[in-house]
């Protein structure tokens, strides 16, 4: 989450007009993350959160995100639900941009997750997938493999200013991911950005699953090899194979993952790490002076890579 567009109190009170949620008692932006303008918003009625929508996402997937909210809310999942307005609709202008209104989720993310912390995941990311199998509509991943040797040509040569023969080293690594992608293994909706800071725990259960604004129709084990990236990494970047034994633990107990998805997950993996450098390399080079926003080390993926490169096989991983 971030700030890139400012609400002023009279834009904030003109917007809850059209809503039933009471008058605004606080409002404030909030700093983390890249994507979108985010508020923490309380009103006479509750607390909720006001998303400004910004940069890569496109507002033709907007009713995508929202729908797909809305289905995994009303199946249990502890995700945000968008609120409709006094017409129906859960979109409406702010400040030059589309925003929404959805519920606040109380829990607080895991600044060092913890085994627990991943097996907990785990569970939760099967369940998501579980629960948004019969949502119907596709929405493809607009930052899946075909996007990243692109998004490396538009960083140019400054990605070689972090490290030195890092655009040659992609580009070799990218080759390998093309030709070892797999085609046909399952697939549905994923969250696709499931890192720790967006996922709340409250008494050490998962209490909601935040930022879908990635979400799409992809490849289930993707999804898994994102959150071994995101989850099971120690500060200096060794890989803790304990955490991953938990986290598809916690994943086997509600999905099974064939055997054609098991053996997929070290190149699965490569690629996670590499879309997550390439976003986070391209926004190192482009992120406005001035922005509320936190930037994240691009080389932090690199050294994850660098693991995953070095995976005979799935064992690897604790399967």
């Amino acid at each position: 989450m971030a700030v890139y567009t400012e609400v002023t109190d009279e834009m904030l009170e003109a917007f809850l007009d059209r809503y039933d949620l009471g008058r605004p008692v606080a409002f404030r932006g909030i700093a983390e993350g890249v994507e979108n303008s985010n508020y923490s918003l309380r009103t006479t009625v509750g607390d909720f959160i006001l998303t400004l929508y910004e940069r890569r996402v496109d507002p033709i997937d907007l009713p995508w995100f929202l729908g797909l909210m809305e289905h995994l809310s009303a199946r249990g999942l502890p995700c945000p639900l968008p609120i409709r307005d006094h017409t129906g609709s859960n979109l409406n202008p702010l400040a030059g941009r589309i925003a929404a209104i959805t519920s606040f989720l109380p829990g607080v993310w895991p600044r060092k997750p913890g085994v627990q912390h991943c097996a907990k995941l785990g569970a939760a990311l099967a369940q998501l997938h579980l629960a948004g199998a019969d949502y119907a509509a596709e929405r493809a991943n607009s930052l899946g493999p075909a996007t990243w040797r692109p998004l490396l040509r538009r960083c140019g040569t400054e990605a070689d200013n972090l490290k030195t023969g890092l655009t040659a080293d992609l580009e070799q690594t990218l080759d390998n991911i093309d030709a070892r992608w797999p085609v046909r293994i399952p697939r549905g909706q994923i969250h696709a950005d499931l890192f720790p800071d967006n996922v709340f725990f409250l008494d050490g259960n998962v209490s909601g699953l935040i930022d879908f604004y990635f979400a799409a129709t992809d490849f289930y084990a993707y999804d898994v090899a994102i959150c071994l990236n995101a989850w099971c990494f120690e500060s200096d970047y060794t890989f803790n194979v304990t955490k991953s034994q938990a986290l598809l633990r916690g994943y086997l107990a509600h999905r099974s993952l064939e055997e054609a998805e098991r053996e997929a997950l070290p190149v699965l993996c490569q690629g996670a790490a590499v879309r997550f450098l390439l976003t986070r390399l391209y926004d190192w080079l482009n992120t406005p002076r001035g922005a509320l926003v936190t930037r994240k080390d691009p080389l932090a993926y690199w050294r994850r890579l660098r693991f995953h490169r070095s995976v005979r096989s799935e064992a690897d991983y604790g399967i």
